[in-house]
C-alpha cells in the first residue's frame, strides 16, 4: 500500500481537461461532502467547465474549524477570486443523517439553480479493527451504529431526498462513491467493508427501480486508500490476540500506521483531527533512554478509541485523489453512464481476481449446487441426489 501512494506520486499527470460528457446546457452536481478532498478538487473542474455545484458542508465542523473545513475555506477563497466561479457556486448546510437536512439541501440547491442533475454521494469514514475488537466496549459497539449512519444511511437518505426531484424531471443521475472495499473483504476493515456492501447492494436494487425514470444510477469504486486517506479515520484499541507476532493475517492497522509514519515522520499525538491527544496516550522511550511522543502512526493503536485525518501533503494528495477525480468528471450526467466504474489498474486487477476466484469456486461445487435443484415431473435429474416432488 506504501508503494502505491509512492507510485502515485511517480505517476506522470493526469490531464487537466478531462473529456466532459457532451451536454447542451451546463449541469448541475450536488456534492453531499463538499469539504473531501476528492470534493474540492472535483468542484473545481466542473466549475472550470461552467457547471453549477451545490456542495454540503457539515455545519458544526464548519463552525467549530473542524475536520478538513480549512481546506473548504481555502476552496471559498479561490472561488471569491475567480469570477466565473462566483454565481456558480452555493454552500448547504448538510448533516446526511438528517433526513430534515437533505431534504431542505435538496430544496434549497433546486431553488438557487432549477434542478440537479448529478448527485454524488460521497459521505465516508473508515473504521480500523478486527471485528472481535470492535465488541470490547460500549464505546467499540456504538461504532458499528455510527459507521452505518455515515456510510449508509447518510447517503441513503440524499439520495430519498433527490427522487422526487429527479422524478418529476425524468432526468438525473445519483453516482455514489465507494471503493474495491465493495468488491473485497479486508482484514481490519471489516465494519467498513460491510457498510460499503449495504450501500452497494442498495445502489443496485435501486438502479432497476429508478431507470423507467431515466435517472441513472452508478457506483464508483477508487482505490481503498482514496477513501480512506482522504476522510477521517477511526480507530479502535487492539487486542493482543491480534498483534502481528500472533495473528498472521494481514491487518491494515500496521500497515496504515507505517504509512502515516512516511507521510509525516515528524508528527506526534497532536495531529489529531479534534487538535488533542487522545485520552490515555502514553510516550515512548528509545533505546537510549529518550521520551518520545507517540507518532501519527501509533495513534491507530492506542488504548482508546482515537480519530485522525492523514497528513497528506498537496502534491501526494493531488496524485492520490487524480484518477478518481477524472473518472468522476468524465461518467458524471453521461447519457449512458457504467453501473459499476473501477478506478484504476490496480483495483480493476484486484476485482478481476476476486471474480476468478468465485467462479472457480463456483465450479468446484456446481455439482453440489445442482443436486439440490429439483427435477420436473418426467424427467431425469443428471444427478444422484435429485428429489422428487411428489415425495416431499
Amino acid at each position: 500500500m506504501t508503494q502505491n501512494v509512492n507510485a502515485a506520486a511517480s505517476r506522470p499527470p493526469r490531464p487537466k481537461s478531462p473529456h466532459f460528457p457532451p451536454h447542451n446546457a451546463p449541469r448541475v452536481w450536488f456534492i453531499t461532502t463538499g469539504s473531501a478532498p476528492v470534493a474540492i478538487a472535483l468542484a473545481k473542474q466542473v466549475l472550470d467547465h461552467g457547471d453549477y455545484v451545490v456542495a454540503g458542508v457539515m455545519p458544526t465542523e464548519f463552525e467549530k474549524r473542524e475536520g478538513q473545513t480549512e481546506d473548504f475555506r481555502g476552496f471559498l477563497e479561490d472561488v471569491k477570486r475567480t469570477e466565473r466561479w462566483r454565481e456558480r457556486l452555493r454552500v448547504v448546510g448538510l448533516d446526511g443523517r438528517v433526513v430534515g437536512q437533505c431534504q431542505a439541501a435538496i430544496a434549497e440547491a433546486v431553488e438557487a439553480f432549477g434542478r440537479i442533475d448529478v448527485l454524488l454521494g460521497s459521505t465516508s469514514e473508515a473504521v480500523i479493527g478486527a471485528v472481535e475488537e470492535l465488541a470490547q466496549s460500549s464505546r467499540t459497539i456504538s461504532l458499528i451504529q455510527d459507521t452505518f449512519e455515515t456510510n449508509f444511511f447518510a447517503n441513503v437518505n440524499i439520495i430519498k431526498s433527490v427522487l422526487s426531484s429527479m422524478r418529476q424531471r425524468n432526468n438525473g443521475h445519483i453516482i455514489m462513491l465507494t471503493g474495491t472495499t465493495g468488491h473485497l473483504g479486508t482484514p481490519g476493515l471489516g465494519l467498513y467493508c460491510s457498510s460499503q456492501w449495504a450501500l452497494e447492494g442498495y445502489c443496485d436494487s435501486l438502479a432497476y427501480e429508478i431507470a423507467p425514470f431515466n435517472i441513472k444510477m452508478s457506483i464508483v469504486q477508487a482505490n481503498m486508500e482514496v477513501n480512506v486517506l482522504t476522510n477521517r479515520i477511526t480507530s479502535v484499541p487492539p487486542l493482543p490476540e491480534y498483534s502481528p507476532a500472533e495473528n498472521p493475517a494481514p491487518l491494515v492497522r500496521e500497515v496504515f500506521s507505517a504509512l502515516l509514519d512516511k507521510l509525516d515522520p515528524n508528527s506526534n499525538a497532536s495531529m489529531l483531527g479534534d487538535g488533542k491527544s487522545p485520552e490515555g496516550s502514553t510516550s515512548t522511550t528509545s533505546p537510549d533512554g529518550t521520551m518520545h511522543e507517540p507518532s501519527i502512526g501509533d495513534l491507530l493503536s492506542s488504548d482508546t478509541v482515537t480519530s485522525i485525518y492523514a497528513p497528506l501533503p498537496a502534491a501526494v494528495k493531488s496524485s492520490l485523489i487524480a484518477e478518481t477525480v477524472h473518472a468522476l468528471t468524465a461518467i458524471g450526467g453521461h447519457d449512458n453512464p457504467p453501473a459499476r466504474h473501477i478506478v484504476g489498474l490496480e483495483g480493476v486487477t484486484a476485482v478481476k481476481e476476486k471474480l476468478k476466484t468465485t467462479s472457480e469456486e463456483l465450479e468446484d461445487f456446481i455439482e453440489v449446487s445442482n443436486a439440490v435443484d429439483i427435477a420436473r415431473e418426467g424427467e431425469q435429474h443428471s444427478t444422484p441426489m435429485a428429489m422428487d416432488p411428489i415425495g416431499l
